[in-house]
């Protein structure tokens, strides 16, 4: 019960961040997040709104990473599995207690595609400083990845161009 108070107040700080960095200048410039036991970062002018894991209804005759879809706020939206889609392998089986550190993260309205992205858990937001070198996305890379950054600890970040990723063919079309 302490475990899920203390990220119900990560989150809330989380997203009083964000909106912090939207409104006063980007001092932050990325959303980290894992999945599938990778660290992505989204740009924060191309991320929307996170949300807490809620339960999904199954679209039939669709990709094996689209999750189904999810009434949020009152508007019906897309749920991918982000480590699915990347990896091309189906999710692996969870359960609602699994995903008790899922969340949902929205794409920018400006993007125009209800859609959110399934992740395993947030990381927090990151600045230029946070990393200590990059390397250019390899060249057999998705289109939409970024470049790869090191943190001071030398993890390594991917980069998700999520204004690239919502333009993909395959993005767009969850029918199996």
């Amino acid at each position: 019960m302490a475990n899920r108070q203390a990220l119900r107040e990560l989150q809330t700080r989380l997203a009083e961040r964000l909106q912090i960095a939207r409104t006063q200048g980007v001092a932050a410039l990325w959303l980290a997040v894992e999945a599938g036991g990778k660290k992505f970062l989204f740009p924060l002018a191309q991320s929307g709104e996170i949300f807490p894991w809620v339960s999904t209804h199954p679209v039939s005759y669709t990709q094996a990473w689209f999750v189904g879809v999810a009434n949020l706020r009152g508007g019906l939206f897309g749920v991918v599995d982000l480590a699915s889609y990347i990896s091309g392998k189906p999710p692996l089986p969870t359960n609602e207690l699994m995903r008790s550190d899922s969340r949902l993260v929205s794409l920018n309205s400006a993007l125009e595609i209800n859609c959110v992205l399934l992740i395993d858990k947030l990381a927090g937001l990151r600045k230029q400083e946070a990393f200590s070198g990059f390397s250019e996305k390899a060249p057999d890379a998705p289109e939409f990845f970024g470049n790869q950054y090191i943190d001071l600890n030398g993890t390594t970040w991917q980069e998700i161009n999520l204004q690239l990723l919502a333009r993909q063919t395959h993005f767009l079309t969850i029918g199996a």
